[in-house]
């Protein structure tokens, strides 16, 4: 697969460098030398009829621009460089960015694509056919049919997902998250008034809790299977969490005063875990709903507005 480079007309430090880089027909030699092999400076400079310094300058002016990798390696006579290729396609986007209007990042989460979980009985994961493994066994959270999970149920706990961080590479910071699931508490059968208060973490810093009434099992789910039984969990409610700058809301109420500057973004991924606080009120445990479970058509989203 090609590896591109993607800059856009407000990079000018990065931008200047690459025109540095590509303003010698010295230097478009060597990637074009690169293309399919890495070599060592001293290789470069004998193919290019070069003096090992010249080399080296050139090699340095290409590293600086972000188009090459060196990996230094032992040699007979000290340390040597091995050159490769780092960006197979440059792509440079000359439409300003006035930033006036915020942009929106939106990543739909399979509900089973979770990376890391802690559960306890009454538990269990179904998909749009069939219970997956055995109902209240631990052992089905590390099953690899969870991927196609469509309901997650447990009594304590919580599930953690990996995100994508839009903002990671376009070295911007985020403004406002919003976390949008499906869910409900977790009684054995189903109990409408049993609380539940659930949780959510982003990088690992609790933004709010909020008390789910109860566990919704009176009516079916509208998109739940033939085979899902009655007298079990069948809805949620559709919850939203927001941190912005002002502090973080649940369905529109103020919860906490955590807001989005008090939250690190400095990785490419965004840590999300939902669930049960140990030290809560009410450990009522928690059933998330996919896309084909419950009433609402969608997996659990995450949006970025930076």
């Amino acid at each position: 697969m090609a590896k591109q480079l993607e800059l856009g007309i407000e990079s000018v430090e990065p931008l200047s460098l690459i025109g540095k880089a590509l303003s010698s027909p010295i230097r478009i030699k060597i990637i074009q030398l690169l293309d399919t092999n890495s070599y060592y400076i001293a290789e470069i400079a004998e193919k290019l009829r070069l003096p090992p310094s010249s080399a080296a300058a050139h090699i340095r002016v290409l590293e600086d621009a972000n188009l090459i990798n060196t990996e230094v390696q032992p040699g007979e006579r000290g340390s040597m460089k091995l050159c490769s290729r780092k960006s197979d396609l440059i792509s440079i986007r000359l439409l300003g960015n006035p930033g006036i209007i915020n942009q929106v990042s939106n990543t739909s989460m399979p509900i089973g694509a979770f990376t890391d979980c802690s559960v306890s009985p009454t538990c269990g994961i179904a998909s749009e056919d069939d219970f997956i493994f055995f109902e209240d066994s631990i052992l089905s959270f590390f099953q690899p049919e969870r991927i196609n999970a469509q309901l997650i149920w447990s009594s304590s706990g919580y599930l953690e997902y990996k995100f994508p961080n839009a903002t990671h590479s376009l070295s911007k910071k985020p403004k406002r998250l919003t976390f949008l699931a499906e869910i409900c508490s977790e009684a054995p059968n189903y109990r409408e008034d049993w609380k539940s208060d659930i949780s959510l973490w982003v990088n690992d810093i609790m933004s709010a809790t909020w008390c789910c009434p109860g566990d919704y099992g009176a009516r079916r789910g509208r998109l739940n299977p033939a085979w899902w039984p009655d007298g079990s969990s069948q809805h949620g409610l559709l919850t939203t969490w927001v941190i912005s700058e002002n502090g973080t809301t649940v369905n529109g109420d103020k919860v906490s005063n955590i807001t989005i500057a008090d939250i690190p973004f400095s990785k490419p991924s965004i840590k999300i875990k939902i669930g049960n606080d140990p030290n809560s009120q009410y450990i009522g445990g928690f059933n998330l709903f996919g896309a084909k479970f419950g009433d609402h058509a969608q997996d659990i989203v995450l949006s970025l507005e930076y």
